[in-house]
C-alpha cells in the first residue's frame, strides 16, 4: 500500500482537567517523544498551538477518552471541547494544522504501567504521566497511519 502521508511532525495531546500532556513525532512519523506538560488554563489552547507551530506540526491528535464500552464521559466532552477550541484558534490564525480526535482508551493506564515497570512511584511520575499518555496516544496514531496510509481519527472542523 502506498502511503499518501506527507513528511511532517505529528503531535498528540492528552487533555486532562488539570494538565495536558504533549508528545510529538519526528517528521517521518517513526518515533513519538514526550515534549512537555501544559497546565489546564485559559491559555492552554494558545500554548498548545505555540508548541505545534514551533515543531511545524501538520496534525494534532487529541486523545478522545471513552469508557471501555466506548461511551462518552465528562472527560470525552472536555477533550472534544478542547479540540474544537484548537480548531477555532487555528482558523483564526490561518494556520495549516489538522486537528483529529483519536480513541485513547487506556492510554493513561498504559502510561502508569510503564512508569511502574520503570520503578517510578506515582509521586515521581506525576509530572510526566500526562506526557507519557500523550506518547501512547501518538504511538497508536502512528501505527494506525501505517495501516491506513493516511492520517487517522476523526477530523475536527469548524462545522463539526
Amino acid at each position: 500500500m502506498t502511503s499518501s502521508l506527507p513528511r511532517a511532525v505529528r503531535m498528540a495531546l492528552d487533555v486532562g482537567s488539570v494538565r495536558i500532556g504533549v508528545a510529538r513525532s519526528d517528521p517521518d512519523g517513526i518515533m513519538a517523544v514526550p515534549v512537555l506538560t501544559i497546565a489546564q488554563s485559559d491559555t492552554a489552547v494558545s500554548e498548545a498551538l505555540e508548541v505545534a507551530t514551533e515543531f511545524k506540526a501538520a496534525v494534532i491528535y487529541v486523545g478522545k477518552p471513552v469508557n471501555l464500552k466506548g461511551d462518552s464521559t465528562a472527560s470525552t466532552d472536555m477533550a472534544i471541547e478542547f479540540a474544537h477550541s484548537l480548531e477555532a484558534s487555528i482558523q483564526e490564525n490561518a494556520l495549516d494544522i489538522e486537528i483529529r480526535l483519536i480513541d485513547e482508551r487506556l492510554s493513561t493506564v498504559s502510561a502508569h504501567n510503564a512508569m511502574q515497570s520503570a520503578g517510578k512511584s506515582q509521586r515521581q511520575s506525576r509530572q510526566v504521566i500526562d506526557q507519557a499518555a500523550a506518547v501512547v496516544i501518538l504511538e497508536h496514531a502512528l501505527a494506525s497511519e501505517k495501516s491506513a496510509g493516511s492520517f487517522v481519527g476523526t477530523p475536527v472542523t469548524s462545522a463539526s
